[in-house]
């Protein structure tokens, strides 16, 4: 039989020991009697959680420094000196969104993700480069990862003449989802940029991704224009708005009606669960039927030397975050990078059950909430029935990663008896 997989012994979302026939990229079925198939692999599960594949439903492939030297970080407090910092220098640091996008990919299939959802910069300055490095790569990756690319106007929409016109053709080329950032804070013109972005949506019938940092009260005023503009235009379930920071004020006078209405418009939230800004409420947010995904924003790149690509501990965070301390929230944070977050990028047949793609994670562990606290190296990553990395090592190795340098060997003491 070609085409096929039988996992022995593993536990379905932590469930009683089972097996599980895969065929044709798609899980066939699943049985505590079942049996291999004459011709078909075998591979002991050994008790392993049978997970489905995490999802990266937020991050910068086009931007990570993975594989470079270590990038010495002196850049200025404020979002625009971040921006426009990285926007100055990706050449000088020799950013191929190709090679960095590729880096990333493998590190984060290795780890358990099988989707990724991708902010790439789309700007005057360098063009459609970001756009054409990643969809290169996805095309080579293709059988380790599905990559959706938003088209994202990073260094502003309005505010540099031009970028627009970028975007357009960006659609054009095939980009999945329209992005969009901070329509008070770096356009300082809300109506026009937001009427730009659901412009380009409905030009081409896709959904939109857009980033709001903007805090407290002018964080709930664009929120509004965005919630008017997402009735007005028909667009419910087709909206995500990522960080969401004024979601996390304190005032629930502030942030009640904005929950409300994102309800009912079926308007998604991503968050990071970050440490050092407001964040929305998950359980919160979760209760009231909102979907929410997580993502690991930007991963060891100019504007910060941390993440690693690992959702798992992307869970751990928002578990965190949100004071999730019983197994039954735990689970709350793993739905976030997994299941909602499909439900967020709209993923057909995703999930553990007989007729589900095999896009799986299979990790050791006694329950969820005990993975999402070890999170072992030790996994196996399936996807379309095909195992694509085991304990850390993908089939297919990133381009010319570099090696640590290192300490001469004057330099290193030996201890003797």
């Amino acid at each position: 039989m070609l085409n096929a997989l039988f996992l022995q012994n593993v536990r379905p979302m932590g469930a009683a020991a089972a097996h599980v026939l895969i065929e044709n990229g798609r899980i066939a079925a699943t049985g505590s009697t079942l049996t291999p198939p004459a011709g078909v692999t075998a591979e002991d599960g050994e008790g392993c959680l049978l997970l489905p594949g995490l999802v990266e439903a937020h991050t910068h492939l086009d931007k990570s420094l993975l594989g470079q030297p270590w990038y010495v970080n002196e850049v200025g407090p404020k979002l625009l000196d971040k921006i426009d910092n990285e926007r100055l220098n990706k050449r000088r640091l020799n950013m191929d969104p190709y090679v960095q996008s590729f880096r990333q990919t493998v590190q984060s299939s290795r780890l358990g993700s099988t989707h990724i959802r991708s902010h790439v910069d789309v700007d005057t300055d360098h063009g459609l480069w970001g756009v054409e490095g990643v969809m290169r790569m996805r095309d080579e990756c293709r059988d380790i990862m599905d990559v959706e690319i938003v088209a994202f106007p990073q260094s502003g929409l309005l505010r540099r003449p031009g970028t627009l016109d970028l975007m357009h053709e960006a659609m054009k080329r095939g980009a999945e989802v329209v992005g969009g950032l901070d329509p008070c804070a770096i356009d300082r013109d809300p109506k026009g940029h937001l009427d730009a972005v659901f412009g380009l949506c409905q030009s081409y019938g896709k959904p939109l991704d857009i980033h709001l940092h903007e805090p407290g009260e002018m964080g709930a005023f664009s929120f509004d224009l965005i919630i008017e503009r997402t009735r007005a235009l028909g667009m419910q379930g087709k909206v995500t708005v990522s960080h969401a920071f004024c979601l996390g004020s304190p005032d629930r006078d502030l942030v009640d009606p904005l929950i409300d209405q994102i309800a009912a418009l079926d308007i998604a939230i991503m968050t990071t669960g970050p440490a050092a800004r407001p964040a929305p409420p998950i359980k919160r947010l979760m209760a009231a039927g909102i979907r929410v995904c997580s993502g690991s924003d930007g991963i060891r790149d100019t504007w910060g030397p941390y993440g690693n690509g690992d959702m798992l501990e992307r869970a751990m965070f928002l578990g965190l975050r949100n004071n999730c301390r019983r197994d039954d929230e735990m689970r709350l944070a793993f739905d976030v990078v997994t299941g909602e977050g499909a439900k967020v990028m709209e993923l057909e047949g995703y999930g553990v059950e007989v007729g589900c793609r095999a896009d799986l994670l299979l990790v050791p562990g006694e329950a969820l909430a005990d993975a999402i606290v070890s999170r072992p190296p030790d996994r196996r990553v399936i996807k379309r029935g095909k195992i694509v990395a085991r304990d850390g090592v993908s089939i297919l190795p990133p381009p010319g990663v570099l090696s640590c340098p290192r300490r001469p060997p004057s330099s290193r003491r030996v201890a003797r008896s």
